[in-house]
């Protein structure tokens, strides 16, 4: 399957007081990470409801292992790699690199959700498209 990579430095506004990276932020850059996996994949965030009509693919299970701490100007590199489909859920992994160490690594399942047609405040489950899978897969 297919993997991204994406590099950027740690800026003063992403740590704590105690100077290290504030774990929520992590999340945030993996989200990133996952949107910048499928533009790799030649599929925009544009193009996941403009084309396929998606509400969205929120996180229903996510994970993660710290194993050192990243500080204020660390270089980072997150590898991003979409480990598995199934029917209507996918599995994502994010490794995050510091110095080529690894210092967090994340796993994360999402659904492809589309809008409720009996209830459009709600979302459902719908399988995901061959043509995605297909996109992934190509691309390893």
């Amino acid at each position: 399957m297919l993997t991204n990579i994406r590099s950027f430095s740690v800026e003063w506004g992403d740590c704590d007081p105690a100077g290290i990276v504030f774990y929520p932020r992590y999340f945030e850059w993996f989200n990133a990470c996952t949107a910048a996996l499928f533009a790799a994949a030649g599929i925009s965030s544009h193009a996941l409801h403009d084309t396929y009509g998606l509400a969205g693919i929120p996180m229903v299970d996510t994970r993660a292992r710290f194993f050192q701490p990243s500080t204020f100007e660390d270089r980072l590199t997150v590898e991003s790699e979409l480990l598995e489909f199934r029917r209507s859920s996918f599995d994502i992994r994010h490794r995050l690199l510091k110095g080529g160490v690894l210092a967090v690594e994340c796993l994360e399942t999402r659904v492809w959700a589309v809008r409720d047609p009996d209830n459009p405040s709600r979302m459902r489950s719908q399988p995901v498209p061959a043509d995605v899978i297909a996109r992934f897969k190509q691309e390893a």
